[in-house]
């Protein structure tokens, strides 16, 4: 369970003014990111909601037809990405989009969520 006071206003309101079927995939990752560890922060950077935990970990960008759950140094984490879900070719960044909320991994977005934290140890 999220605690509360975890989210904060800002993000609440982003999430609320997006379209219906993109607030889902929102809602549903950002609960996956506060529950995957305590440590991890929740800021309102860059106009949309990131997760640091000694430095940035992972942000949601939204688009009119998909989110991107995206790892600040998504590069180093390449290896760690069993089931082959990061996507971008930038020089750090990469990005799972999600087009449908029956696309969201729980278990697989987790853990690279954990090994993101771990790469800021």
């Amino acid at each position: 369970m999220v605690e509360k006071n975890r989210e904060i206003d800002e993000v609440n309101k982003f999430i609320l003014n997006l379209p219906p079927d993109i607030q889902n995939i929102a809602i549903s990752l950002r609960k996956i990111i506060l529950n995957t560890s305590t440590e991890l922060i929740e800021e309102y950077k860059w106009s949309m909601p990131n997760y640091s935990y000694n430095g940035l970990v992972c942000y949601l960008q939204t688009a009119k037809n998909h989110v991107n759950l995206g790892f600040h140094r998504g590069n180093e984490l390449q290896e760690k990405d069993v089931n082959k879900l990061l996507q971008g070719t930038g020089k750090a960044l990469r990005y799972i989009r999600i087009k449908k909320l029956e696309e969201v991994q729980p278990e697989a977005f987790t853990s690279l969520i954990l090994e993101a934290m771990r790469l800021n140890e």
